[in-house]
């Protein structure tokens, strides 16, 4: 039968935020006998948020932020986070858990797309189009004009919304439509929140 000591669970589960199944597995015990050892021994559990919270730093990165960078590379980098400053979601926003760029201008577009596969790094196959368009427009038209500035394939565009209800004179204002880029990854978003604030203090 496993002894187990107070200070060392306590010290797995609070300093380095095991699970009670992980403690479990490196002491070679049960979940169950951690989890009664820590009741008996008045050793505190996480709130559900706590948990989340650890949940979530460990989660592994869907990105490989690029190293030491080029001086070509800090105008891209400082291009990209100063657009997404300006028409990006914030992290505080209530969608704060998506990378979500929009815009109707092409090169704003071509260099955020960029920015975010030459520095940041991401994996191409969680890149999202969505598109934002007005019904008397061509839609497959406008699609393949984004497919070929962006190289994110059609199968990654999401269903695009289509505005039926709009005032004529809205009519061609936006010749390619409206794009979103979106990139579902909380901790991206945060790095991105991360370098703004540099930004905003160097300046």
């Amino acid at each position: 039968m496993v002894t187990l000591s107070k200070k060392l669970v306590e010290k797995l589960y609070h300093k380095d935020k095991l699970s009670g199944a992980e403690i479990a597995k490196k002491l070679k015990t049960t979940q169950w006998a951690i989890i009664g050892f820590m009741a008996r021994n008045n050793i505190p559990r996480r709130t559900f948020r706590e948990a989340n919270n650890i949940c979530f730093e460990n989660k592994p990165l869907t990105f490989s932020l690029k190293k030491g960078l080029s001086e070509g590379d800090q105008k891209l980098k400082m291009a990209g986070v100063l657009l997404y400053w300006a028409e990006g979601a914030k992290a505080s926003g209530k969608n704060g858990c998506t990378v979500d760029f929009a815009n109707s201008n092409p090169e704003m577009i071509r260099i955020f797309v960029k920015f975010l596969r030459k520095i940041c790094r991401v994996d191409e196959k969680r890149l999202r189009l969505y598109l934002y368009c007005y019904s008397d427009q061509a839609i497959e038209n406008i699609k393949n004009y984004w497919y070929k500035l962006t190289n994110i394939p059609k199968s990654q565009f999401s269903k695009p919304y289509i505005r039926e209800d709009f005032l004529p004179e809205k009519s061609g204002k936006m010749k390619y439509g409206l794009v979103h880029i979106r990139y579902a990854d909380k901790k991206l978003l945060y790095q991105i929140d991360n370098w703004i604030n540099e930004y905003c203090r160097k300046i």
